[in-house]
């Protein structure tokens, strides 16, 4: 009886703490927290973690709080060592294109505020405790293996450094959970440390508590990530549990670990592997039934990875915008291999140094596995959902998988319809929409029509790189996300205004990726960047075309393309395009400049311009005072990089454009204007 009010006093007390922890999270959500550094120029503390960049070192240092510090230099970066860096403090960027990756959110979950740009670092002092001294020694044994990016990932939570090819092909099957060391990594190797804990001795809560600092010591291996820590805490204290035979569920249990986390940090909701690893967990506790209910090991497998591929769906949505339909399947097939035969190998690896040739081909197996599969094309692309959408989705997955218990298959019937719907949901959205990509200095806009009528994508932006480097893909990494998380699966045109790289640097990286019906280039001159697109279509048999008929329809608007003149400037080649979405006037100038602006003014009876992408980045050679008075453009749009070296836009352009709505890339991010008849709606992602 007694027993029995204590474990109702412990449930009350977890209901509590649940109830503070989500008032915590309400409470910061969308605030920063308020920091121990005001402008210093110099912070000092403990290296706690250290990646190698391809040019540069991310260097955690913890001082009065962590600091992510950026440096340049060659620095030997040992853990636990006491450093000096001297530099310039950083707000972090967050997110400037719609529903992408929010930088500064996830360092928030990391508990790092700012970063910082070190010019020079010192070492204070060499000498590191016991538990950084070993970390070190072991990081550096392993990294003498053939197969240490994996030894990284599975001994050490550290995948940053597998082949990015490999990673997103993992990604796109639903597989990234197999590197990121969690319950089933945790599970393995509490059981074979118990093992040889129980053959050495039979003294069995001596062994627990052995065992316990085993894990927590682990923990501290793996830098302490969400997974690991819910993980650990878990086993722990379901082993508290065991050795005084309390009464308490797991469920409580996990209530109990996620309280504590979230009033630890608040900001860990911004984290996705601790959003993966607690809603997955949830429900994997929530269905047990359902597991146990399944005979045989393959069985279960099957079912574990059917909860956690629907327990996990709409943050798969929210963040990568597809699904893969195989990732069950796949789950099923990778989990095993992984669980029974890669991990406990790889542990085997760490003390018998010869078997590293046949784990690396173990490794390679499953590399080429996971790349078969992932060039499949088996995902199915889904759009962004609001927080309504979101949880709605989760109140018919829970559903569901309670019907599914009552072994009824009405409600997986029906979130297999969801599913369907909502991968065809731009059939039925009546918006149309213009979206100026913030890709810096360059120039990228969507035109999305209503009803799937079309999808048009005008220059693709582009960041010139120096000293033989590889320009960064903006095309993998910001475009076609974008795309994806607008619901859209292929473009019907992508429209070239002319060769720069800035407008059309990242065409080959977006022709690779993703399916485009035509490229249009303007009627002039093809520059060396142009011919080499041109080549790559011809040779892929890619419908292209060089603009000579001066209009093309595309759903029911018609692109005018107004600019017929051939020029040897490439800016003055620019396309220039005039349309009209839902009763709004659209005049994209791509970088036609002042001369281009004279000769439309004098070939055409322009109207007055609801919305102006401003040319040649509102550069004062562009957006001439007689133009402008012309055209009247209610929103003058200026795609910008920040900070940028040309000093764009130009303040007599500015000027000009005073009586207009001024919208900019490098002070708003990404600008969405959604057009209706009767009415247009503006976004800014700041």
């Amino acid at each position: 009886m007694k027993k029995s009010k204590t474990i109702s006093l412990y449930k009350w007390l977890t209901i509590i703490l649940l109830f503070l922890a989500f008032s915590h999270v309400y409470l910061n959500y969308n605030k920063i927290p308020r920091s121990h550094y005001h402008g210093d120029k110099v912070i000092t503390g403990k290296v706690i973690k250290c990646v190698a960049k391809d040019d540069y070192y991310q260097i955690t240092i913890l001082g009065k709080e962590k600091v992510l510090v950026n440096y340049n230099q060659n620095f030997t970066c040992k853990l636990g060592i006491k450093v000096r860096a001297y530099g310039k403090l950083q707000t972090p960027s967050s997110n400037t294109i719609f529903h992408l990756f929010n930088y500064q959110r996830y360092l928030l979950s990391e508990k790092i505020i700012y970063t910082f740009n070190a010019d020079k670092i010192k070492v204070i002092t060499n000498k590191v405790n016991y538990l950084y001294a070993f970390k070190n020694k072991l990081k550096s044994y392993i990294n003498t293996y053939k197969t240490k990016d994996y030894l990284n990932a599975f001994i050490l939570g550290d995948s940053k450094n597998i082949d990015e090819e490999v990673m997103n092909s993992y990604q796109i099957n639903g597989l990234s959970h197999l590197l990121a060391v969690s319950g089933m990594h945790i599970t393995i190797l509490a059981t074979i440390i118990l093992f040889i804990l129980n053959k050495i001795s039979k003294k069995e809560k001596r062994n627990y508590f052995i065992l316990i600092l085993c894990l927590i010591f682990y923990m501290f291996l793996t830098s302490f990530t969400p997974s690991v820590v819910r993980a650990g805490l878990m086993f722990i204290i379901l082993t508290i549990k065991k050795v005084f035979n309390l009464k308490i569920s797991s469920l409580w249990i996990f209530f109990d670990i996620l309280a504590g986390y979230l009033l630890y940090n608040p900001y860990m909701i911004y984290h996705l592997g601790f959003v993966y690893s607690f809603t997955i967990t949830f429900y994997l506790i929530l269905f047990n039934q359902l597991i146990m209910r399944s005979k045989g090991y393959f069985k279960k497998t099957l079912m574990i990875s059917f909860i956690a591929f629907f327990a996990s769906t709409p943050i798969t949505i929210n963040n990568f915008f597809s699904i893969n339909l195989l990732s069950i399947l796949l789950n099923s097939i990778f989990v095993p291999l992984v669980s029974l035969v890669i991990y406990p190998i790889s542990l085997l690896t760490l003390l018998f140094k010869p078997l590293d040739i046949f784990l690396q081909r173990l490794l390679l197996l499953m590399e080429n596995l996971s790349l078969m599969f992932s060039h499949l094309n088996t995902s199915i692309i889904l759009k962004h959902m609001n927080l309504l959408v979101f949880i709605s989705y989760y109140l018919l997955i829970t559903y569901a998988l309670f019907k599914l218990l009552k072994k009824q298959k009405r409600g997986l019937i029906l979130l297999l319809i969801t599913l369907f719907i909502h991968t065809n949901i731009n059939y039925f959205d009546d918006t149309s929409s213009m979206t100026m990509i913030d890709v810096g200095q360059g120039d990228s806009l969507l035109l999305k029509l209503d009803h799937n009528r079309g999808n048009i994508l005008i220059d693709t932006g582009g960041r010139p790189a120096f000293d033989g480097k590889k320009p960064y893909d903006l095309a993998t990494n910001k475009i076609i996300p974008y795309l994806k998380s607008e619901g859209i699966k292929k473009l019907d045109y992508l429209i070239l205004t002319h060769g720069d790289f800035d407008h059309a640097g990242m065409s080959l990286n977006l022709l690779k990726n993703f399916k485009i019906d035509k490229v249009l280039f303007n009627s002039h001159n093809d520059n060396q960047l142009e011919k080499s697109i041109i080549k790559y279509l011809k040779n892929h048999h890619q419908n292209y075309a060089h603009i000579k008929n001066k209009q093309v329809k595309v759903g029911d608007i018609y692109l005018n393309f107004l600019n017929d003149q051939k020029k040897t400037n490439e800016n003055e080649n620019s396309l220039v395009i005039y349309t009209n979405i839902k009763n709004n006037s659209l005049l994209l100038m791509g970088d036609a400049g002042e001369k281009r602006e004279k000769y439309l003014l004098n070939k055409y009876k322009l109207p007055k311009i609801d919305i102006l992408k401003v040319g040649h980045h509102g550069s004062n050679t562009a957006s001439s005072t007689a133009f402008i008075n012309k055209i009247k453009p209610k929103y003058a749009l200026i795609s910008v990089g920040k900070n940028n070296v040309y000093g764009h836009p130009h303040q007599k352009t500015l000027k000009t454009l005073k009586a207009s709505k001024i919208l900019r890339t490098d002070l708003y991010g990404s600008i969405k204007i959604e057009m209706h008849k009767q009415k247009r709606k503006i976004k800014v992602c700041h």
